[in-house]
């Protein structure tokens, strides 16, 4: 009974919850600045009649007890920032923040574990345990916005026995949801790396020492590393994705700035890739004469799905939605703060299908066009009220 009501009351707050989307959709905030969203959040969990604390300044933590509050503990977890990307849908709830657009569905998250907060607590009578829930701020910037919520004690008092978070993907039909236990998405670290040499005059490269070609055989030999050291069964990505130097034809500059991400679905190997990466780089820059300046900033880590809550939480989903719309979760190379939280308690992140190509929303993440059929806010929210409920760690 509890299922069909949750159903219930997902059905009949969905154009509520699709118009606190709209809201949230058209005022976005950058990472760490997410200071009205929280409080159009702590609002609404005000008029909801729902405790809540407020953690690395913009994050809202809230509490709701069923029945036998200590029988279990379950986190419920959703991101609220936006990402610097200006927006080109033509929407009446297009972004009013030029340069700034919830291109990654942050909004939808929010929504969506709004609506469960609100159907868990009307429901309260009906289910067993404790949900904590958990706006977190800063997901798309290192050093996340997990971190800072994990070391404020997001994770304590009390402390939940697992952690559920929903992501959009707009590459899974409307209706659908998959999961996968095990590795999920990969850790990311960013590389700021300057190669320096000696300028001088493009006509007598002799007498300088050229950083361009220096730090053009560096991002040659960085791939090797990937390549030749890493077993190929196990993903990796090493890719520079900025390569900055000189300003005309016949000046020869003193140095040469990169940037780009590493990405790891092992741990181990992923420190020991940094060392790899260190100790490369530096041989090959300074036997050509040159100098480098590299850091290795340390980002997310690796997602990964404990098995066994995975296949507790997929197996509510199927009583949810039923078997022929839930399926795996591919492997990606993206990132997710979501991993701190992992590697602390067992969690489980799975995905919202949110396409429609008959509606022609089909749009990629982290693009300007990026939008989602708001059909699956009903779908997204009844399943965090279900699975707070339901599930048992």
């Amino acid at each position: 009974m509890l299922k069909e009501n949750i159903q219930s009351l997902a059905k009949k707050y969905k154009e509520e919850f699709i118009a606190v989307r709209h809201h949230l959709h058209a005022n976005p905030e950058l990472s760490y600045k997410e200071f009205e969203t929280s409080k159009f959040v702590q609002s609404k969990l005000t008029a909801f009649g729902i405790p809540f604390t407020v953690m690395a300044e913009t994050g809202v933590v809230a509490l709701i007890e069923g029945k036998n509050p200590s029988s279990k503990i379950v986190a419920l977890r959703a991101d609220m920032d936006a990402l610097p990307i200006l927006e080109e849908n033509d929407i009446p709830y297009k972004s009013t923040k030029p340069g700034v657009m919830h291109a990654c569905g942050h909004d939808v998250h929010t929504t969506c574990l709004l609506g469960a907060a609100k159907i868990l607590n009307e429901l309260k009578g009906e289910w067993e345990g404790t949900v904590k829930l958990v706006f977190q701020p800063g997901e798309e910037k290192n050093p996340g916005g997990a971190s800072i919520m994990i070391k404020e004690g997001v994770l304590e008092n009390p402390k939940p026995q697992a952690i559920i978070g929903l992501h959009v993907h707009p590459g899974l039909q409307i209706g659908q949801l998959s999961f996968r236990g095990g590795k999920v998405m990969a850790s990311a670290d960013e590389l700021y790396i300057t190669v320096k040499g000696k300028g001088g005059h493009a006509a007598s490269p002799h007498q300088a020492i050229d950083p361009i070609l220096i730090a053009s055989h560096l991002v040659v030999s960085l791939q090797q590393i990937i390549s030749r050291n890493l077993n190929p069964h196990n993903p990796s990505v090493l890719s520079i994705t900025a390569f900055n130097a000189g300003t005309t034809t016949n000046v020869i500059p003193n140095e040469v700035k990169l940037m780009g991400t590493f990405r790891a679905m092992d741990e181990e190997w992923r420190f020991k890739a940094h060392e790899l990466i260190r100790r490369n780089a530096t041989m090959l820059v300074e036997s050509m004469g040159g100098t480098i300046d590299l850091l290795i900033d340390v980002g997310y880590p690796s997602v990964y799905n404990n098995e066994v809550l995975n296949e507790k939480v997929k197996a509510k989903a199927v009583e949810m939605v039923g078997d022929a719309h839930v399926e795996e979760t591919e492997l990606r190379m993206g990132a997710e703060d979501f991993g701190y939280y992992t590697q602390q308690i067992p969690g489980c992140f799975f995905r919202l299908g949110v396409m429609n190509n008959e509606k022609g929303i089909n749009s990629g993440v982290h693009t300007p066009t990026f939008n989602i059929d708001e059909e699956g806010i009903e779908t997204g929210m009844a399943m965090m009220a279900w699975l707070g409920a339901s599930v048992n760690p």
